[in-house]
């Protein structure tokens, strides 16, 4: 019974890691593409930085991503920004890939 016990110990702990790197991935995702964004829309540094914040924020509106594309989208739309739902996911793909190659470098 303890190999059980153990064994379903170490699962937990697994899904426990799992769920916390795929979070720290998101959040750098979006803060990857809030960056991509203001740079879009001609944003200073600091303007910038505190974008990004927004984004990540943006992202616990709601469960997925749809709530990170609203955003965006409307932004850059307002921004005078020539820019469509494709497009943005497009970089969301992207930035997800650039956001997870950062993380295993960083924790590597």
């Amino acid at each position: 019974m303890a190999n059980f016990n153990d064994r379903e110990k170490a699962f937990e702990t697994k899904f426990a890691r799992d769920e916390e790197m795929q979070f720290k991935i998101t959040a750098r995702r979006n803060r990857l593409l809030g960056e991509w964004a203001a740079e879009k829309m001609g944003l200073t540094s600091e303007e910038t930085d505190s974008y990004a914040k927004e984004v990540v924020a943006a992202d616990f509106e709601e469960a997925g991503d749809e709530d990170v594309i609203r955003k965006l989208l409307g932004d850059l739309t307002s921004a005078g920004v020539d820019m469509d739902d494709a497009g943005i996911r497009t970089a969301l793909s992207e930035k997800a890939v650039e956001a997870r190659r950062q993380y295993i470098e960083q924790a590597g």
